[in-house]
């Protein structure tokens, strides 16, 4: 699923009258025209001679038997029903509450089995609804995190697409009982499988939806009915207008959050943001192909349309002028030629990183890591080094990298000598005018004033 899905469940909505069901799946139908989601119609099957027990059947005073029976329809009837939910565009969904009912599910090759909050861990049904080969859609009310660890265990070892849907049940649900932030806790548990919302507040509130999406939630559920003066709706069920606000608060919420990639600044951001950054001055006259550095600028405010800003002036970003450039002047981009060498430096760091585990060399946290460049990034595979200081306080010691083909240009020290204790590989260094080979696990002391020429 590429777009958030929506399902209308009409549980007994259609009070056991087919004519009426029908009706409800059309005026939906009407009710979800021009939104950018996806829609699901979903159902719910009984095998009433099984599921109530003998002892049960007829009973006026129990109240989920008379509903159930009383809102009967024959198997002709359901499959009108999917029918209807076909022709009208719908995906279908089924929540059966029995095993018969999962072999009806397969016989009318509905796409999606939902399992009630009440059902969650009847490991009976669950076998069989498993055995069925279809997607799995799961409600979590009521039940403890073992309990639903334990579901997802168990249809994912045996690979069935599953979402789980954060759900009370309360009908309808007061805002305090909502428990939104539980999306955020089903998302980071069970990163395999996708997570919903099961709604039963008010169908006059539609800030739920808005969290949920906001949070996360990828499918929506949502109990539907048609008010007629024969039949009424009840407290939790939507009907096509507080279903079109539902949708409508839903898209706005989509809108709002975006996507998770950063995206471009729209023109009127990078304006703003522009128009509020500090600009680069000259402080100095340069000529034409000089380098420009800290010493020749300054950062003032107002900047002018397309001067460089403090925001581009980095450690990274070199500046050639193009043309002579006069001292108070501000520095524009077209007078400029730019060079960015981070990408050259985080290709340095990585090949160093490579090395160092190559040569199993630990590296104490929190060291500084000082690139030697003498002729610039652009020839460090050809001159340069990397110094990793380890200590730096009345004595120093610094880890030194030197990649293959590297070489760094003579240098000497007149206060102090250096000791060279070679960890990885083999070098090549001059002192003075002598060539010296030294491996792995050798030592070489560098006295004061001795010119030294590493290879």
């Amino acid at each position: 699923m590429n777009k958030p899905l929506f399902i209308f469940e009409m549980a007994n909505n259609h009070m056991g009258d087919t004519a009426h069901g029908i009706a409800i799946i059309e005026a939906m139908r009407e009710a979800c025209q021009g939104f950018p989601f996806d829609f699901a119609f979903k159902l719910q099957y009984r095998d009433l001679d099984t599921f109530v027990h003998p002892s049960f059947k007829g009973r006026d005073d129990v109240k989920y038997v008379k509903r159930f029976e009383e809102t009967r329809l024959t198997r002709e009837q359901f499959q009108l029903l999917v029918d209807t939910m076909r022709s009208c565009g719908f995906k279908t969904v089924c929540t059966p509450f029995d095993e018969n009912s999962v072999d009806l599910i397969a016989a009318q090759n509905i796409e999606t089995i939902k399992i009630a909050s009440c059902s969650l861990t009847d490991w009976q049904l669950l076998e069989k609804i498993a055995s069925a080969g279809k997607p799995v859609i799961a409600s979590t009310a009521g039940a403890c995190p073992e309990e639903v660890d334990n579901v997802v265990s168990f249809f994912l070892h045996r690979a069935t697409p599953l979402t789980l849907m954060h759900c009370v049940a309360e009908y309808p649900t007061p805002d305090a009982h909502l428990h939104i932030a539980r999306i955020d806790a089903l998302r980071e548990r069970y990163p395999e499988v996708r997570i919903g919302f099961s709604t039963h507040e008010s169908p006059d509130v539609t800030e739920p939806v808005m969290l949920a999406l906001a949070k996360g939630a990828t499918v929506f559920e949502k109990h539907v009915g048609l008010p007629t003066e024969r039949f009424a709706l009840n407290a939790y069920s939507a009907n096509p207008a507080q279903v079109r606000q539902w949708l409508q608060a839903a898209e706005r919420a989509l809108a709002m959050c975006g996507n998770e990639t950063w995206p471009v600044a729209t023109p009127a951001e990078q304006e703003s943001l522009a128009s509020l950054r500090r600009g680069v001055f000259m402080t100095h006259s340069v000529k034409a192909g000089a380098n420009i550095d800290n010493s020749d600028v300054c950062f003032a405010f107002p900047p002018v349309p397309g001067q460089i800003t403090a925001n581009q002036w980095s450690k990274y970003n070199r500046f050639t002028a193009t043309t002579k450039i006069d001292a108070g002047q501000p520095l524009m981009a077209s007078q400029v030629n730019t060079r960015n060498e981070r990408e050259q430096v985080l290709a340095a760091v990585t090949a160093v990183r490579h090395l160092l585990h190559s040569g199993n060399i630990v590296v104490p946290g929190k060291s500084d890591l000082e690139i030697s460049h003498h002729y610039g990034m652009d020839r460090f595979a050809e001159y340069g080094l990397t110094m990793i200081t380890v200590v730096n306080r009345e004595y120093c010691k610094k880890l030194i990298v030197m990649l293959p083909g590297q070489t760094h240009p003579e240098q000497h020290h007149k206060q102090k000598e250096e000791t060279f204790v070679i960890l990885h590989g083999s070098i090549q260094i001059w002192l003075n005018d002598k060539l010296t080979e030294a491996r792995r696990g050798d030592v070489i002391t560098v006295q004061r004033g001795v010119k030294t020429q590493i290879l």
